[in-house]
């Protein structure tokens, strides 16, 4: 977040606090939108409670989630997905080394690759993405522009908006779907784009109002297609 003076910063932190609401969720049915309406299989790495993966249940053949964290991992497995989707499993593992064997046809990842060695994390999704499949990230950056820092002082008031909206009606705040352990982004936007797209030749990245970029990527299907994308 954009710096504020310190009365302000600490009269919006108590408005949120009254007025909960979760970014990276906000950005969920944003994620869907990049996606086809029906594929096989997709990977929701640092799947938290699993809100994203259940979302994801209703348009693929099957779901995979993993997370770092054996408390939210517990917490997600007690939820069960909508009727009619499709079924979901959540697994402890490090996205790094413990991906589940295999090719997935869509892979997401949301407020987690500022957690990881990033080139290192997009390298190893890359390869666990089947040819045309889709990935698609929401992450966070570290302010430095101007752009940075005007879009993150626009992003103020309509956090508070948005917070009193989704709170009418409600006799109690209603709790935030994120529950890992956060810590700042080091990266700033312009790193993260030139390093996504070294790896990922065409990736489209994107700075995103509540302090997030976006990154969508498709795989090359054939060899002529990843000719064509390379820089």
């Amino acid at each position: 977040m954009t710096t504020l003076p310190r009365r302000l910063s600490a009269a919006l932190d108590r408005f949120n606090a009254a007025h909960p609401w979760d970014h990276n969720a906000h950005y969920h049915r944003w994620i869907l939108r990049q996606l086809p309406r029906r594929f096989g299989s997709a990977l929701d790495v640092g799947s938290d409670a699993g809100d994203l993966a259940r979302l994801l249940a209703t348009r693929a053949e099957r779901v995979h989630g993993i997370d770092a964290d054996p408390g939210i991992t517990a917490r997600a497995r007690e939820r069960a997905p909508a009727p009619g989707a499709a079924p979901v499993t959540f697994t402890v593992a490090d996205a790094l080394t413990g991906v589940p064997a295999g090719t997935y046809d869509v892979i997401t990842c949301v407020a987690t690759l500022h957690h990881l060695p990033f080139t290192d994390a997009l390298t190893v999704l890359r390869g666990h993405l089947a040819p045309g499949g889709t990935l698609v990230f929401v992450g966070l950056h570290r302010a430095r522009t101007a752009g940075d820092h005007l879009l993150g002082a626009l992003a103020v008031p309509l956090n508070a908006a948005v917070g009193l909206v989704r709170s009418r009606g409600r006799t109690a705040p209603r709790p935030v779907a994120m529950t890992a352990p956060t810590r700042p982004a080091t990266m700033t936007f312009r790193e993260i784009a030139h390093g996504a797209r070294e790896v990922l030749p065409g990736a489209v990245v994107r700075r995103r109002l509540f302090w997030r970029w976006t990154l969508v990527w498709h795989h090359p299907r054939t060899a002529r297609a990843r000719r064509r994308v390379s820089p």
